[in-house]
């Protein structure tokens, strides 16, 4: 885990913001009128919250003594669940609800559907017992309908499950990752809509992190205790809404409200709970004029019920992106850490459901996989970092394929004879450059059937290769050399159009003609902003008789974005690849290189296939890997014409 860097002058907002009391200028002071609520009811209750709101106005209860609970405005029991129970969270789903919460006979964390209209109850879902004691949970729903399961345990020990899609629940849940949390950590709120998780540190203050489950780990303070900030004692149980957190100091019987600014929390007010001696739960709800509270005091089990008059700003979102799922995964790399990089797709010239994926290991070699991502061959030659395909090389007097990596140990190229029946990869030569750092290559092959290899290194130099065997040992030209002015890495070569395509990690998308007697001379395709976020990284060309497509790794903000390969390189939308449940297969992110094929290889491949490197492996946690995803998959979700 990390916790998030910041420059000079955000650390400077951060501390100020952290500890400053001050209120911001509102048009009227928050205040909170608080008042018995249930008193007559006689309930026991470890948690309670409301009905999400489209859903009536019935509250939902845990209690060790009773079970879960639906309760009318007036706290009086509708609907029961035997058993005894603790923490809660719930999410709508259609006219039902679904709601989350520990089993204290059984110490697991189970799911449940409730029916608010028939006061009934769906059969419990149970994940598995886990070694560690879970202090709190809650739950998160992504932009995909994907819902998940935060459990909050002891030790600083945390974990995500992926429990169900839409209105359905996983009857299996799947465990996605562990999280490292703060070691007093009790309770978590998400807000969906900013895949934003809060976790409680009592001695501490709140954090916040990311809630996607391919989102990498780091933490940011919202709120720290004095003299840091402005908590007195300690931080307890929170509630969300847009823009802004309820967070409850039970030691000094507070409630602070904060409004989310970029990626820092303002202090609006501290506001005392005269009557409460240890305010332990809390929950809200929206409200015309504010939000509706719901407390329960841990000293004598009260529970309180109050209008608060204040409402946080939402904070822009970006807007939420489709989601396509990949049909399989390679097996996963033999290195730990950073190491898949850059995939390319080898074509069967006779079977294309023979065809294979390449992968680059840079701390290894080169991998070849299967559609089915089974690995059937790897080459330790080195550091290789980025690699590509073309077939009909004369070999001397063979034709074989050529694949061609980067290789980052002796800043050179490494060359590999593909059989063109068995895809048999075998060393087949290498070719040193100039370069100090050697990073990205790519290949282009025109018409004429000349090959030429095209590499990059750290510095922004681009140099270009013409490749030929006539003796049956691979030989480089050097035909062309020019420069870009930061650090490049994926390219990608239109052998129609004779264009390169190139990427310039914190600049965009560049290009620039592939023959290597024309001026280099750089056009743009598409600039950092909006739509692509930096690092830039790989770049990949689906050409089909109907429309070609480029295709950019956004690695920013982990999607892929599809323009038009021809000018003016019209956008067509970004993707993210997520979840697919069945199958037990995670999402993409952090990807590095990318590849895409329009030939049918057969099966859910029949318009093709994109594989993308995934930098972070989830479900389960194990080393990086490339994910294979039905092109079709694309098309529909981005109604490509």
């Amino acid at each position: 885990m990390k916790i998030q860097p910041f420059s000079k002058p955000t650390l400077l907002a951060t501390l100020l913001a952290l500890a400053s009391t001050a209120v911001l200028a509102a048009p009227a002071v928050p205040r909170l009128q608080l008042q018995p609520w249930a008193a007559t009811q006689h309930l026991e209750l470890s948690a309670l919250s409301f009905l999400p709101a489209q859903l009536g106005p019935e509250r939902l209860a845990a209690s060790e003594r009773d079970g879960l609970l639906l309760l009318d405005a007036q706290g009086a029991e509708l609907a029961r669940l035997p058993g005894s129970f603790s923490a809660l969270d719930s999410r709508a789903a259609g006219q039902q609800v679904l709601v989350a919460s520990l089993d204290n006979q059984r110490q697991q964390a189970l799911l449940v559907s409730l029916d608010p209209r028939t006061r009934s109850w769906g059969q419990p879902v149970y994940l598995p017992a886990r070694d560690y004691p879970v202090n709190g949970l809650c739950l998160y729903r992504d932009e995909a309908s994907n819902l998940f399961l935060f459990l909050v345990g002891e030790e600083g020990k945390g974990e995500q499950w992926l429990v169900g899609n839409g209105a359905q629940l996983n009857p299996q849940p799947q465990r996605v990752r562990g999280l490292p949390l703060p070691p007093a950590a009790q309770f978590c709120q998400v807000d969906d809509g900013a895949n934003q998780l809060l976790v409680n540190e009592q001695h501490v203050g709140w954090w916040a992190y990311p809630a996607h489950p391919e989102a990498d780990v780091e933490r940011l303070p919202v709120a720290l205790r004095a003299p840091f900030g402005d908590l007195k004692k300690a931080a307890g149980a929170m509630a969300l809404m847009p823009g802004g957190v309820l967070g409850l100091d039970p030691k000094a019987a507070q409630l602070h409200l904060y409004q989310q600014q970029g990626e820092l929390w303002q202090a609006v007010a501290a506001l005392p709970l005269p009557g409460l001696v240890e305010p332990e739960n809390l929950a809200l709800q929206a409200t015309a004029t504010g939000v509706q509270v719901l407390l329960r005091d841990d000293e004598d089990g009260r529970l309180y019920q109050g209008e608060l008059n204040w409402q946080a700003s939402p904070v822009p979102l970006s807007p939420p992106l489709p989601n396509v799922a990949a049909a399989s995964q390679s097996d996963p790399v033999g290195r730990q850490g950073d190491a898949a990089d850059d995939p390319a797709i080898w074509i069967h010239p006779q079977q294309p459901a023979l065809s294979r994926v390449l992968g680059t290991n840079k701390k290894q070699g080169l991998l070849a996989y299967d559609l089915q991502g089974k690995l059937l061959q790897e080459l330790p030659v080195g550091r290789l970092n980025n690699v590509d395909v073309r077939p009909n090389f004369a070999l001397g007097e063979l034709k074989v394929d050529l694949a061609v990596a980067s290789n980052r140990d002796h800043n050179s190229l490494s060359l590999f004879a593909i059989d063109r029946s068995s895809g048999e990869l075998r060393e087949a030569g290498e070719i040193p450059t100039p370069l100090k750092e050697i990073y990205g290559m790519c290949l282009f092959q025109p018409a004429s059937g000349e090959l030429y290899a095209i590499a990059n290194g750290k510095d922004g130099t681009f140099v270009q290769y013409r490749l030929s065997a006539p003796n049956g040992v691979v030989q480089g030209e050097l035909v062309r050399q020019f420069k870009v002015a930061s650090q490049p890495e994926g390219c990608v070569a239109d052998d129609q159009r004779q264009r390169l395509f190139i990427g310039e990690e914190d600049v965009g998308v560049w290009a620039v003609d592939a023959r290597p007697e024309q001026p280099a001379t750089l056009s743009t395709v598409i600039k950092v902003g909006p739509q692509l976020h930096a690092d830039v990284e790989g770049l990949a060309l689906y050409q089909s008789n109907a429309r070609d497509y480029l295709v950019i790794s956004s690695q920013g903000n982990d999607s892929y974005l599809v323009l038009d390969a021809e000018p003016p390189f019209a956008s067509h939308g970004a993707f993210r690849v997520g979840i697919n449940a069945a199958a037990g297969i995670d999402g993409a992110s952090e990807t590095d290189g990318i590849e895409v094929t329009s030939v049918n290889l057969g099966g859910p491949w029949s318009q093709g296939m994109l594989v993308v490197q995934d930098g972070r492996k989830r479900m389960p946690e194990q080393t990086q890997n490339f994910k294979f995803v039905p092109w079709a998959e694309v098309t529909r979700a981005l109604k490509l014409p």
